[in-house]
């Protein structure tokens, strides 16, 4: 599998059997998953989207928004218990609006469901960590 790292932004590649072996980028040494959602630019969510294989799962956010603000922790619960199987990162509406337009966000909180370079699913609304993980794990990849 390729790996993106999101501290250097080095591919990576590493057998699938060794995902929960907690493997270290090549270049950077530094965890290639930590159960932490990360925020990405625009820059970063095209490398993500292009050269990561496993899905990558999106929380389309703006710091005004009160239901973004009550879902941020349970998104982040969420990732600390799909990663590695799962990538989670965030990307802020206000500082990367272009990236948001691309992909037609039209209310916020949106997750947004991406493998191999493609839209799986979309929800729009705020979720507990609970709904956010059935939500996932149900999504035909």
């Amino acid at each position: 599998l390729h790996i993106v790292c999101s501290d250097c932004g080095a591919v990576n590649r590493l057998p699938a059997a060794r995902l929960t072996l907690s493997p270290n980028c090549g270049g950077c040494k530094q965890p290639l998953f930590t159960g932490k959602v990360r925020d990405l630019t625009a820059q970063e969510f095209q490398k993500h989207l292009s050269r990561d294989d496993i899905p990558l799962v999106i929380d389309f956010w703006a710091p005004w928004c009160g239901p973004c603000k009550v879902m941020g922790p349970q998104f982040a619960a969420a990732a600390g218990e799909l990663e590695p199987q799962f990538r989670f990162a965030k990307v802020n509406t206000e500082s990367q609006q272009q990236l948001g337009g691309q992909l037609n966000i039209r209310s916020i909180p949106t997750l947004v469901l991406l493998n191999g370079g493609r839209e799986v699913a979309r929800q729009s609304g705020a979720m507990s960590r609970a709904d956010i993980i059935r939500w996932v794990k149900n999504q035909p990849l």
